[in-house]
């Protein structure tokens, strides 16, 4: 299997047939084998039993139906896991994206990008509740995270096989799918694709995720600074406030020699004697951030870094492979 197409659905009756047809044709065209996986997200309109009867007429179709709806998130992490193909992609399932950009990306990936994420430049969506959040929100993004993106929120992507495997998507973390790929090293490139109006039903998303996005963009900011060494977080933060407490403390010790002034009833006193203690449990957070780090790459098998290539001595009959595979199990057997 070449190619791996995924689209996360739910709630999308009037666009699937479309939909499909669309892709298969872009599919057709595709150089290798290639495949449609659906991830049903709980469907509750019809869509799952169409789903299933067209994946029961076409062999290239896959269909993952959830038992309840557990957002997009959860839909491209099971499509990754499920997906056969070296390749994959990634699109919405309420046809604004546009699959004949897939081809156009994944030829990117033949030319050595690792990803490619797409940036609806001509966005025909409500300029209220969806592009000025949206803008606000990409600038704020690529500022914290010193990743210059345009459009964080697009669906439409392509990747080798072996970047998302190492992806551990949760919450909203699939609109952070590039950083998080580029913060294990991959090549990632944007590319200005083709975003059409809605032509059935209603957006899943709206203004309310503002708040979601932004606690998920502390966790991803904490991903990428300080997963590997908590400590150097809460160590710092430990050593500003038990610095800021010893001074209070100093001051009012020197009250009292100096102007004998009552120690029992400065505030001073237990102010900076209460910042010591928090710097205290600051540098025990740390301490079990540190250990738990080194717990979970030891059990899972894991590594705080990501190989490109291995290149070896070999003999010229012996052919030198150009990846090599990733150590992160399968979950699912092809």
């Amino acid at each position: 299997m070449r190619n791996s197409i995924i689209v996360p659905v739910y709630n999308e009756l009037e666009s699937i047939p479309l939909l499909i047809e669309q892709i298969t044709m872009v599919m057709d065209g595709l150089h290798g084998e290639s495949e449609l996986i659906l991830v049903d997200d709980g469907s509750t309109d019809g869509s799952s039993d169409l789903l299933e009867r067209l994946a029961m007429a076409d062999d290239r179709l896959v269909v993952v139906r959830f038992r309840k709806n557990y957002g997009q998130t959860a839909a491209m992490q099971a499509g990754f896991e499920v997906a056969r193909g070296q390749f994959l992609g990634t699109l919405d399932g309420d046809l604004q994206n546009d699959p004949n950009d897939i081809p156009m990306m994944l030829a990117k990936l033949e030319e050595g990008y690792d990803l490619v994420h797409g940036w609806r430049k001509d966005r025909h969506d409500s300029l209220v509740s969806r592009k000025i959040p949206s803008r606000v929100a990409n600038r704020l993004i690529s500022y914290v995270t010193r990743f210059p993106i345009h459009d964080l929120g697009c669906t439409l992507k392509a990747m080798r096989r072996e970047i998302a495997e190492e992806l551990e998507l949760y919450g909203e973390m699939h609109r952070f799918i590039p950083i998080l790929a580029h913060w294990r090293g991959a090549k990632c490139l944007e590319v200005v694709t083709t975003h059409h109006p809605r032509l059935f039903g209603k957006t899943k998303y709206g203004i309310s995720r503002t708040v979601r996005v932004l606690l998920d963009l502390l966790t991803v900011k904490y991903m990428l600074d300080y997963y590997g060494s908590p400590m150097k977080l809460f160590g710092r933060i430990g050593l500003g406030l038990l610095g800021c407490g010893l001074l209070m403390l100093l001051a009012t010790a020197g009250m009292k020699i100096f102007a004998s002034s009552d120690m029992t009833g400065n505030p001073l006193l237990i102010l900076g004697a209460m910042l010591c203690i928090v710097s205290v449990q600051l540098f025990s957070v740390g301490l079990l951030g540190e250990a738990n780090t080194r717990i979970y790459y030891s059990r899972q098998n894991r590594r705080p870094f990501a190989i490109r290539r291995i290149i070896r001595d070999r003999s010229p009959q012996t052919p030198q492979p150009t990846w090599q595979p990733s150590v992160f199990p399968r979950r699912y057997a092809a």
